[in-house]
């Protein structure tokens, strides 16, 4: 044996490789944890760049259309309408009593089950407007329609700015939409009896 060399034995263990390295001194083959390590690691980096290289060519090989699928497929899916995602933009935009507009989504749309909202993705039974600045891209079946859910929420947070900005409290707010947005006589009624069976408030505490 040529001791002027550090020779590598490799060497199976209940299913795993072992690094041996020949120990001239000693005149032992003694573990090499250091070879282990770096061979371990060297092993997930490959793997890594394998999986990635891999679904890059497999991407790589859809023709044009599927790759257009799968652009539409991750659209829809961002723009998929939720009760949290609802909630959230509500928020975000700081609407004037929250509570009261996502009553009023639930009862125009009767809890986002009408063709108004998933043909129109309209939230509110609203109208194109004409006077006001709006996101609406026409009329559809009587109704505005939108891209997604998405704009009519931006949609009614305009009309909201435009005609309620004024409003102060709860009931001036119920009073102008008796007036002004209500087809049915009890609607205010209604908008109530949604916000307390569904505890709609707690979401904006």
């Amino acid at each position: 044996m040529n001791s002027g060399l550090n020779i590598l034995n490799l060497k199976r263990k209940n299913n795993f490789i072992m690094i041996y390295k020949y120990d001239k001194n000693k005149l032992l083959f003694i573990k090499d944890t250091k070879t282990i390590k770096l061979t371990l690691v060297t092993m997930a980096i490959l793997s890594v760049f394998s999986f990635i290289l891999g679904r890059y060519a497999k991407i790589e090989l859809l023709d044009d259309y599927e790759k257009e699928m799968i652009v539409v497929n991750i659209q829809a899916e961002k723009n998929k309408f939720t009760e949290e995602k609802f909630i959230a933009i509500l928020k975000e935009l700081n609407v004037k009593f929250p509570h009261i507009v996502m009553a009023q989504s639930m009862v125009e749309t009767g809890h986002w089950k009408s063709n108004i909202f998933k043909e129109n993705h309209n939230l509110f039974g609203m109208k194109q407007a004409r006077v006001r600045i709006n996101t609406a891209g026409g009329t559809q079946n009587g109704h505005a329609y939108y891209d997604n859910w998405v704009e009519s929420v931006y949609d009614y947070a305009f009309y909201q700015c435009r005609y309620l900005s004024g409003i102060k409290t709860e009931d001036e707010y119920f009073a102008y939409l008796s007036r002004s947005y209500a087809e049915a006589s009890d609607y205010v009624s209604i908008l109530k009896r949604t916000i307390q069976s569904n505890n709609l408030k707690q979401h904006f505490e």
